[in-house]
C-alpha cells in the first residue's frame, strides 16, 4: 500500500508536470511568433522555468510513486537549493527596493521621481546600455505614453491632474522643473525665455514620439518606482511559495524514510 506521503507527493508533482507543458509552450510560442525584443527576451526564461518545473516533477513523481529513491534524495536537493535562493531573493529585494519614493509636484495629480533615490545596484542594471534599450523597447511595445491620447489636446491644467503611473511621469514627459510650456500631452516646447535648468534630462527631452523622454534619467526612475512597486506583490507570492515548498520538502523527507521502511522491510522479510 502506498504511504500518504509518498501518493501526496506524487499527486502534487503531477500538478506541476502538468502546468510544466504550457509553460514550456509559452516559451516556443514567444520563439516563433515573438515580434519585439521584448517579447523575445522572455523566450529563453519561460523556456528554462517550464523544462526546470519537467525535470523536477519527474524526479519527484519516480522518486515517490516508483519508489526510486535516488531521485527522491536529488528531488530534495533541488527543493533545499530552490527554498535557500528564494530566501536569499526576498532578503536581496527588500535591500535594494528599501529606498526610493516619488515626490508628489505641487499642484499636480502625479509624482516625478529621481534616479538618484534609488540603490547603486538597480542604478547600475539602468544605466547599462544593452538592458536599457531591452527596457525601452517593452515600453514602446506596451504603448505607455500612447495611454496618455485621451489627455492629447486637453487643457494644461486638466493634464496636471491627472494620475500618471510611474513610467508615463518619468518617460511621457519631461520632468516639470524644466520648465516645458505643455502643447498637449506628449508634445512640450522650451518658453521663449529658455528652459528653468540645463539638467541633462531637459535636454534629452524630444517630441519624437518614438523617443520622448526614454533617454532621460527620470524615465529610469521610473521603471525603477514601477519594479519596486511590483517587486512588493512578488515578494508576497514568494513567501507564499516558500512556506509551500518548505511543506512539500517535509513531505518528501517522510517519502524517503518511508522508502527505506519499505527498503528495510523487503530486506528482512524475503520481499525482493
Amino acid at each position: 500500500m502506498v504511504r500518504v506521503s509518498n501518493g501526496l507527493l506524487g499527486f502534487l508533482n503531477i500538478l506541476t508536470l502538468v502546468i510544466s507543458f504550457p509553460v514550456v509552450g509559452s516559451g516556443v510560442w514567444f520563439q516563433i511568433h515573438g515580434a519585439s525584443a521584448c517579447e523575445r527576451a522572455l523566450q529563453w526564461p519561460v523556456m528554462a522555468l517550464g523544462l526546470f518545473l519537467l525535470a523536477v516533477s519527474l524526479m519527484g513523481l519516480l522518486g515517490s510513486c516508483c519508489r526510486v529513491s535516488f531521485l527522491l534524495w536529488v528531488y530534495l536537493f533541488v527543493l533545499f537549493i530552490l527554498i535557500l535562493a528564494m530566501f536569499c531573493f526576498a532578503v536581496f529585494a527588500f535591500v535594494v527596493t528599501n529606498h526610493g519614493a516619488g515626490e508628489a509636484v505641487s499642484g499636480k495629480g502625479y509624482k516625478e521621481y529621481r534616479l538618484g533615490d534609488y540603490s547603486h545596484w538597480l542604478q547600475r542594471r539602468v544605466a547599462d546600455w544593452n538592458t536599457w534599450k531591452q527596457i525601452e523597447s517593452c515600453i514602446g511595445d506596451a504603448k505607455l505614453c500612447g495611454g496618455l491620447d485621451g489627455e492629447v489636446g486637453s487643457k494644461a491644467n486638466e493634464f496636471y491632474k491627472q494620475n500618471l503611473s510611474p513610467i508615463q511621469s518619468g518617460c511621457c514627459k519631461p520632468p516639470t522643473y524644466c520648465g516645458f510650456v505643455y502643447k498637449n500631452a506628449t508634445f512640450w516646447v522650451a518658453p521663449k525665455s529658455g528652459l528653468n535648468t540645463r539638467d541633462a534630462d531637459c535636454k534629452a527631452w524630444s517630441n519624437d514620439q518614438d523617443k520622448l523622454c526614454y533617454g532621460c534619467n527620470s524615465c529610469k526612475a521610473g521603471v525603477l518606482a514601477t519594479i519596486k512597486n511590483k517587486w512588493k506583490v512578488v515578494s508576497i507570492f514568494n513567501v507564499a511559495l516558500l512556506v509551500l515548498l518548505i511543506i512539500v520538502y517535509s513531505i518528501g523527507c517522510c517519502a524517503i524514510r518511508n522508502n527505506r521502511a519499505d527498503s528495510h522491510y523487503k530486506r528482512y522479510y524475503g520481499y525482493r
